[in-house]
């Protein structure tokens, strides 16, 4: 029977209304804290959550069932009802929509990679290049590639549906 792999890992980034600075550093490490909760909550697996004070970045791990788009949603909501209630900052917002989305093989998000992920997306005025993150895996070819990617991904599978 053939089979599907997924493994569905996020880089997401998205901002304060009007790149308004906010979020201050004597609470963003509540704030990056609380939207890991969230998104643990929906049964996603925060890897790591940052940002500056008008952006977050978030990379995570979602299921297949989940759609990203009520995700975000959720931990936008959330997130803004938290700093209204807790921060007592009234006017804070997110932006609509998010800025940037990159789906990731689970192996950035284990170091050595993750560090330079998050510096390669503070770095770059727009969005890396696939030639970026490929320079940072060794070459592979065909079959051995794909069994490869599966094991560092996590993704289990049956070797007679491989090719």
């Amino acid at each position: 029977m053939p089979s599907t792999h997924l493994s569905l890992h996020y880089h997401v980034i998205f901002s304060t209304k009007a790149r308004y600075p906010f979020i201050a550093t004597s609470w963003c490490d509540r704030l990056h804290a609380y939207l890991g909760g969230i998104v643990r909550e929906s049964g996603g697996a925060p890897y790591e959550i940052s940002g500056m004070a008008d952006h977050v970045h978030l990379l995570v791990g979602l299921k297949a069932t989940h759609r990203l788009a009520d995700v975000l949603r959720e931990v936008k909501a959330a997130s803004s009802e938290w700093v209204h209630n807790e921060i007592s900052l009234s006017k804070f917002a997110w932006q609509t929509g998010v800025e940037f989305v990159f789906l990731l093989a689970k192996y950035f998000l284990e170091l050595p990679f993750r560090p330079l992920l998050m510096r390669v997306f503070h770095d770059f005025e727009a969005p890396p290049t696939f030639e970026i993150f490929a320079s940072l895996v060794p070459a592979r070819s065909g079959w051995e590639e794909y069994v490869e990617f599966l094991n560092k991904s996590g993704i289990e599978y049956d070797g007679q549906y491989i090719w």
